[in-house]
């Protein structure tokens, strides 16, 4: 997913948007008939992550264990892992991004 945020330290990270991508793996396992309580809907999947990356944060771990805690808790899901990256990163050498991942399993 591709979305535009003010994520980051530095004033002009907080002040202008940048393209941050978050890649959403959700373990999933049903027992049973499907009904629209055992399955995973995808779209509020990205509901969840655009409202998330929507707030201004300051780090991208802060956006991946918030939307990993919130997939858990809203979604009939047993584990979670959620990588965020920033590409358009300011460093002194070569660099496609920077990316945070978390993985998390419901307890």
């Amino acid at each position: 997913m591709r979305f535009h945020a003010r994520v980051g330290v530095l004033p002009h990270e907080r002040e202008h948007p940048q393209p941050i991508e978050v890649d959403l793996t959700v373990w999933h396992e049903r027992r049973g008939a499907a009904t629209t309580a055992s399955i995973v809907d995808y779209r509020a999947l990205y509901d969840a992550a655009a409202e998330v990356v929507g707030r201004d944060a300051l780090l991208l771990e802060s956006i991946a264990d918030e939307l990993g805690q919130r997939v858990l808790r809203e979604h009939a899901v047993s584990r979670v892992r959620v990588a965020v990256r920033k590409p358009n990163v300011a460093l002194p050498g070569p660099l496609a991004w920077a990316e945070v991942v978390v993985d998390r399993t419901r307890a």
